[in-house]
């Protein structure tokens, strides 16, 4: 079944002086323009395309890749607002709209928002929502704690950062456990840290088990063996260094380091740890 706002393989079924035709299916048959017909094309054919609405709300077949797809999040820059509401770039010549009944708050041209990509399924239209609490659900019961998750930050609050997780559901990320940078729009790696009695997900940047312990040693030591045995990261150190190093807590390379202090592998000063 061909999808609307997604990758399709779909088959060549005429050329025409205008580009070539493709067997939609249900959809009947799908322009793609000439300028994006490879060369030495024939019909039968098979083709990826992102099929999408044109400016005639016409189906139309395209060989580049969009910013983002349906049921997908991204940040998008908005390059014009009108009477209909604003657009933003994503990487199409036709630019996407974000109804003016989808803007959580007013945006304006320049703005780079968070946005949710949906299918109105009455009109076939692509179209943008800044409200991801309509479309993204805040709670979850198949969650697992430390189960990796693809991340995107998308805003911040006194307690700390609200990120997509999988472009399906929203959680938390606590302001006193991120110890780098994190800008809206950042994409990154993350895991579920914990689910709430309410079934709200609080997500980390890190695991805190017994493997991502023992891993962090092994980059220790590896640090050490590579810098002749010594690192002036100890466990006085300041969170943003340790982090920008070893991409972890303060809290986690001190008990690595104590791990390996009691293995008798590293002896810690305060100026500094030796490779022993």
């Amino acid at each position: 079944m061909v999808e609307i706002g997604k990758k399709n393989r779909l088959r060549v079924v005429k050329k025409v002086d205008f580009g070539l035709y493709l067997d939609g299916e249900d959809l009947g048959e799908i322009l793609l323009p000439g300028r994006y017909v490879p060369e030495s094309c024939h019909i039968g054919d098979m083709l990826e395309v992102f099929v999408y609405t044109d400016s005639d709300d016409l189906l139309i077949a395209t060989t580049e890749t969009p910013h983002v797809m349906v049921n997908q999040c991204a940040l998008l820059k908005v390059v014009e607002v009108n009477q209909a509401g604003a657009f933003l770039d994503w990487g199409l010549p036709k630019d996407l709209i974000l109804p003016y009944s989808e803007q959580q708050t007013p945006v304006d041209a320049g703005q780079s928002v968070i946005v949710y990509v949906f299918l109105d399924e009455s009109t076939d239209r692509l179209a943008a929502s800044t409200k991801l609490g309509n479309y993204l659900a805040e709670t979850s019961t198949w969650f697992k704690p430390n189960q990796g998750v693809d991340l995107l930050i998308c805003g911040q609050s006194d307690l700390g950062y609200k990120a997509v997780i999988n472009n399906s559901h929203l959680g938390l990320l606590f302001k006193n456990e991120v110890f780098t940078s994190l800008e809206i729009g950042k994409r990154t790696k993350g895991y579920i840290k914990s689910m709430r009695d309410d079934h709200k997900i609080d997500l980390a940047l890190q695991l805190s088990n017994q493997d991502s312990r023992e891993a962090l040693s092994d980059k220790i030591l590896s640090y050490l063996k590579n810098h002749e045995g010594v690192s002036t990261l100890t466990d006085k150190s300041p969170p943003g260094e340790i982090y920008r190093q070893f991409s972890v807590s303060k809290a986690s390379y001190k008990r690595a380091l104590g791990s390996l202090y009691k293995q008798k592998l590293i002896r810690i000063d305060k100026k500094q740890i030796t490779l022993l």
